[in-house]
């Protein structure tokens, strides 16, 4: 049978009239053109226009080209919530290199195995972060340049490390480099690395393509209206921030730098700047809600929150909306570049008790918009599981915010595309109504004398304790049952309760095979994220000692 010819093909090719490559270096651009005069940035006594901010990251795209850096290699920088940080995001690209944002904890050992992994050329580093920064590039065989960040809000210690400043850096930059597209929007625009507890930390490329839709898709996600002022809790090293710096380019709105997420700043920040919008870990919402309630007094205006998390507890949620702070429930990992979906919220919710909203709102729910599919599959059998909130199956993303691959890993990236979608990692129910709900990380069920225990469902219980500020479950090796759950709870300052009464409240919402055999008081360790680091609990719920 031939096959037919489509009249809609000929003569029809693609031009620069009808198709430019996506890239979101063209938001900073049209928000300086439009709004020249505009508030972009906001640190301390610093205050950037658009015009200002756009100039800014030009120089740096200048200065970076001007050292020979451009397609094909990475400027890494190791910095804080600073205009210099929100610069980097349009600057680093816009010379044609790839930015990589390094987390500021991290030890000398993993910074150096990044900047020798993903061949870093040029460092730009924070002073604070100095001593870290020091080592690493001691002890890498990739040695970068040096450019150092001495930002006036910070007046700790720290050396410089390099033979200039940011500021001398950009000095000898052109603020109308004639910066161009990407010749291709599937060119890496940044590299970020997953936390590696296991092993190395493996290097995420994000294209421009998805971070150009990922940074509108932000905004349609969250109603964002245009100009909205927007704190930064998040830090911009991780996932870039969400795509954010991005994001808040498109929206033109105001960026509030922020060096540490402190409640009492957090809260000055929001009535000084009339703050619209911040996103964090569960841990940073749990922070306010727990604050001092004098420090919110004054906040009269809507604050809109956005939150990420496996599973963010409904005492979080509920505290959120009795503090009036309109939440938003989003979910993703490094590979999907930040949020990949949100638990879109129905008017008709609002009807039901508050319980059963948290309950809602607190799934992982639907793909964002510029997602094109996100499905509960049996990975083995690539099968999609029935929607009866029962049967697991692990969760997968496919589109145009999935990332390009791991660098310099094909056999990782072979396994994370397996059948052509991406694998989470995480376990999860798809519900009646199509909302995705997770249960637990793989690596995280505990499995007790052949049952299944997800150690979500068990820190969810935990979390309805008044005394709980933070909870997390791991397994623990058991004699008879192979494992059983033991509980690490971090209690609010001032709350006492004893193991035995632990214990006691979990037996009132558990089956009894669910409920901790033991249970241990303490600060949680947590990353720079917020996120519970669980492969530390484990190794010391493997001591009886640590248990005792």
């Amino acid at each position: 049978m031939s096959q037919k010819s489509n009249p809609f093909d000929v003569n029809l090719d693609k031009n620069p009239a009808n198709c430019a490559p996506l890239t979101p270096l063209g938001f900073i651009e049209r928000a300086a053109y439009v709004y020249p005069e505009r508030l972009a940035v906001v640190h301390g006594m610093r205050r950037f226009t658009w015009a200002e901010t756009y100039a800014r990251s030009r120089r740096l795209a200048s200065a970076i080209a001007g050292r020979g850096i451009g397609v094909g290699d990475t400027v890494a920088v190791m910095l804080a919530n600073t205009p210099e940080m929100f610069e980097c995001h349009f600057g680093v690209p816009m010379a044609g290199a790839v930015l990589n944002t390094l987390n500021t904890r991290l030890d000398p050992e993993a910074i150096a195995f990044m900047l020798d992994h993903g061949g870093a050329k040029l460092l730009i580093a924070d002073r604070e972060f100095s001593g870290t920064v020091e080592r690493a590039v001691a002890i890498c065989g990739n040695k970068p340049l040096v450019i150092d960040v001495d930002d006036p809000e910070y007046a700790g210690p720290g050396a410089r490390l390099g033979r200039s400043t940011y500021e001398e850096f950009l000095a000898g930059g052109d603020a109308n480099f004639p910066w161009e597209p990407p010749a291709d929007e599937w060119n890496a625009i940044s590299l970020n690395y997953t936390s590696g507890t296991t092993g190395n930390p493996k290097g995420v490329v994000y294209h421009h393509r998805g971070a150009y839709l990922n940074g509108i898709g932000n905004i349609l996600t969250w109603s964002m209206p245009q100009h909205s002022v927007y704190l930064w809790t998040l830090p911009m090293f991780h996932c870039n921030g969400w795509c954010f710096p991005w994001t808040m380019a498109a929206n033109a709105g105001v960026n509030v730098c922020l060096r540490k997420v402190e409640a009492a700043l957090i809260f000055k920040m929001m009535k000084e700047h009339r703050v619209t919008h911040y996103c964090g870990a569960p841990i940073v919402h749990t922070t306010l809600i727990n604050a001092d309630p004098l420090l919110r007094e004054g906040i009269e205006h809507k604050v809109s929150a956005m939150v990420a998390g496996a599973a963010p507890p409904a005492a979080m949620i509920e505290g959120m909306e009795k503090l009036g702070f309109d939440l938003t429930h989003v979910y993703g990992l490094t590979e999907t570049y930040g949020p990949a979906t949100v638990c879109a919220k129905h008017d008709e919710w609002m009807q039901l008790d508050i319980g059963k909203r948290a309950e809602r709102n607190g799934r992982q729910g639907v793909r964002y918009l510029v997602e094109d599919g996100l499905t509960v599959m049996t990975p083995e059998s690539m099968q999609t599981t029935p929607r009866d909130g029962e049967t697991m199956g692990e969760i997968m993303f496919r589109g145009n915010i999935t990332m390009k691959g791991y660098l310099k890993n094909p056999k990782a990236t072979e396994e994370a595309f397996a059948g052509g979608w991406f694998h989470s990692g995480d376990l999860a129910v798809m519900q009646s109504d199509g909302y995705v709900k997770i249960k637990d990380r793989a690596k995280d069920i505990i499995i007790s004398g052949g049952e299944n225990i997800s150690s979500l469902e068990v820190e969810e219980v935990l979390y309805r304790h008044p005394a709980v500020l933070a909870a997390a479950v791991v397994a623990m090796p058991d004699p008879k049952w192979g494992e059983t759950p033991c509980a690490f709870v971090e209690l609010k300052s001032g709350a006492r309760v004893t193991q035995a009464e632990m214990i006691e409240h979990c037996r009132g919402h558990l089956a009894r095979f669910k409920v901790p055999r033991a249970v241990v008081f303490g600060v949680l360790p947590k990353t720079s994220t917020g996120k519970i680091q669980k492969f530390a609990l484990r190794e010391q719920a493997k001591s009886a000692l640590a248990i005792e």
